[in-house]
């Protein structure tokens, strides 16, 4: 008699990984980003001078279920400072895939790399409203590692339960004034951490792809 599969508990890694298998670049007619809550701001965000960026996001493979891997940007960088983040930055030319990138910041801003994590899948791009186009990475880590922060970027680095992040009762809609307009974003309190702005959006994403 055959012995039926077990399926991974929803929220732990190897649930993460099934899913974001699913997820393989190149991506064809998707368009996330920023605009998607300004559709009326479309024309200022989305536009031919976007530089592109990689951002790892990594579920952590603990027994009680899955965690992601933030940041805290220090507050002297010049963009998004003091905010929440993933591990990530710019794509340098000399990198020659986005993963490749993705790994290469997490390395150099919180101290692990690809000896920790593992690439399971690549979500669309993502528009910034700061200029960027953002492809978000997905990784797994294993754990018990040691976190080398380079303080120079980063002032912070924590985990946060993948279950509260894809939880959308978490997902909260607020807005600013931007050049004169309202614009909206999700926020995603989590204790004394204030998730917002892009790092909310592309957390949203990473919702409506996989687990919604």
């Amino acid at each position: 008699m055959r012995a039926e599969a077990i399926e991974a508990p929803l929220f732990s890694a190897a649930d993460f990984r099934r899913r974001a298998a699913r997820e393989q670049a190149p991506h064809v007619d998707t368009d996330y980003g920023d605009h998607s809550l300004n559709p009326d701001l479309r024309h200022l965000i989305v536009h031919e001078r976007l530089r592109d960026a990689a951002v790892m996001i990594a579920a952590v493979d603990h027994p009680d279920g899955a965690t992601i891997i933030l940041t805290k940007r220090t507050e002297k960088l010049r963009s998004h400072s003091g905010q929440i983040a993933f591990p990530g930055g710019r794509i340098d030319p000399t990198d020659p895939t986005p993963e490749f990138a993705a790994i290469r910041e997490t390395e150099e801003e919180i101290g692990i790399g690809a000896e920790t994590i593992e690439i399971v899948g690549r979500m669309p791009d993502y528009v910034s409203g700061s200029g960027f186009r953002i492809s978000p990475v997905l990784g797994v880590a294993r754990p018990g590692f040691m976190l080398t922060l380079n303080e120079d970027e980063v002032d912070d680095a924590f985990e946060v339960p993948l279950s509260f992040l894809m939880d959308p009762a978490n997902h909260n809609r607020d807005s600013r004034i931007w050049q004169e307009r309202e614009r909206f974003f999700y926020t995603m309190p989590f204790g004394e951490r204030y998730i917002w702005g892009v790092t909310a959006g592309i957390i949203r994403t990473l919702y409506e792809r996989l687990y919604a």
